[in-house]
């Protein structure tokens, strides 16, 4: 996991939805999975940042783990 501060050339091509673990009262966490390297999440109330990257196992890995 590592965090981006500022857009990367990989980050402009994210396609953001709201995941579907989002509580729905405000606290939305958006995640791109359109990029086969990375999993990019974010604050959809932050859009500009900061993000939070996945490799494809860690985010199965911690998805998983989510009750």
């Amino acid at each position: 996991m590592s965090r981006h501060h500022l857009p990367s050339p990989v980050l402009a091509e994210a396609i953001w939805r709201v995941s579907s673990y989002s509580g729905g009262q405000g606290e939305c966490v958006e995640v791109a999975d359109n990029i086969p390297t990375l999993i990019p999440v974010r604050d959809s109330k932050r859009p500009a940042g900061p993000v939070i990257t996945f490799t494809p196992h860690a985010w199965r890995t911690f998805i998983a783990h989510l009750g």
